[in-house]
């Protein structure tokens, strides 16, 4: 397949604007802000936020396409990663293109547009870890995976700007909603019980590993179950969910792949959810044989994976595929990406021989800054 440089499939002028808007300031929102300006959702609060919108997006999606046009390796030449490019300089036009915004008609018409965008760049993720994999299969065997750091810096910032850009979409998306749930404002809730969403999250990751083994190691979540964050604390229930249910996930293959052949019963999977000052934190335990050293530096590589890849070159990614037990090498880096983006950190601990804890720190200071790679 011929490789086509982007000046190829879009016009002059087209990658001269991005060259431009990338070279622009990106202004950080506040989560604490999302959240007391949503509070209002008035028809002038809409248009200030589509204004807003309308001018941070492309200058966000600019400096992505710039970067997957300059990656090291040929990585920037592999199809996957061609058709993420694509994506980005197409969701780049349609936000050049859409006229002013002036009025109510004007911000329903740009709402339905960003709604589209955001479903365009549903797969990105799968797309370039499949774009990874491509450069994993003709990369010199003598490379250190994590000797590629040009690689994984920029998957780093690519997946940090891409949770902050979805953040952005969906909050202004979501405002609209007509009916929204208790406690919950656009994408953010101000309630939420952590407990409530590891059980949640454990009980999807057993049901994916009942799938793939036919059996599933039980789960016990300590906690209180009535804690919830307190109003100053922004969370989004599907973000804490996500990161949840990628531990619960790890921790459930590497009990089941321990014990599948062993007469002993598998022992249970621990969530243990603790109520800090500054932290909330979430530490999910297993006694699945653990890590050894020398591979605990690469856990957080977007390179390495102990499983079998469920991607390949031939395979067709849409949104109905079946999430698997592991394998595309990037759920622990971009579960901490998801931490980080709201001021909080995940560190993994192992006892090789033995098992492994996570411990997934959530911020209680408020406040977060939104962190702009």
């Amino acid at each position: 397949m011929a490789v086509k440089k982007a000046c190829e499939s879009f016009s002059k002028s087209l990658i001269n604007e991005v060259q431009r808007w990338g070279c622009m300031k990106q202004t950080g929102v506040s989560l604490r802000y999302m959240m007391e300006f949503g509070s209002r959702p008035t028809p002038r609060n809409f248009i200030i936020s589509a204004q807003f919108l309308h001018k941070e997006l492309p200058i966000r999606i600019a400096r992505r396409a710039i970067e997957l046009e300059a990656l090291p390796y040929g990585l920037s030449e592999k199809p996957a990663v061609l058709k993420v490019r694509d994506w980005y300089l197409d969701s780049f036009r349609d936000l050049r293109s859409f006229p002013d915004i002036k009025d109510a008609n004007d911000e329903k018409e740009f709402t339905q547009m960003i709604k589209a965008i955001k479903v365009r760049h549903n797969n990105v993720v799968p797309m370039m870890a499949l774009g990874v994999q491509q450069l994993k299969k003709g990369i010199n065997p003598r490379i250190v995976y994590e000797d590629l750091d040009e690689i994984h810096q920029f998957l780093d910032r690519f997946y940090m700007s891409r949770i902050g850009i979805r953040m952005l979409i969906g909050q202004h998306v979501e405002l609209h909603n007509p009916n929204p749930p208790p406690h919950v404002v656009g994408y953010i809730h101000t309630k939420m019980s952590p407990v409530e969403v590891a059980r949640n999250a454990s009980e999807d990751a057993r049901a994916i590993c009942q799938r793939e083994y036919g059996s599933a190691p039980n789960v016990k979540i300590y906690g209180d179950p009535d804690f919830t964050f307190p109003f100053y604390n922004r969370y989004v229930p599907t973000h804490l969910h996500t990161m949840v249910f990628e531990l619960v996930k790890n921790s459930l293959r590497a009990v089941q792949e321990r014990y599948m052949d062993s007469d002993k019963v598998a022992p249970r999977v621990r969530i243990i959810v603790a109520d800090g000052i500054e932290d909330v934190t979430i530490k999910v335990s297993d006694e699945g044989g653990g890590i050894p050293r020398s591979g605990l530096p690469k856990i957080f590589t977007y390179l390495y994976s102990t499983a079998r890849n469920p991607l390949d070159e031939h395979s067709e990614i849409s949104e109905a595929d079946a999430v698997t037990m592991a394998g595309y090498g990037y759920g622990l880096p971009i579960s901490r990406l998801y931490a980080r983006y709201f001021g909080g950190d995940l560190q993994i601990i192992s006892m090789e021989g033995y098992g492994t804890d996570a411990y997934l720190h959530l911020s209680r200071l408020g406040d977060s800054q939104e962190p702009l790679p």
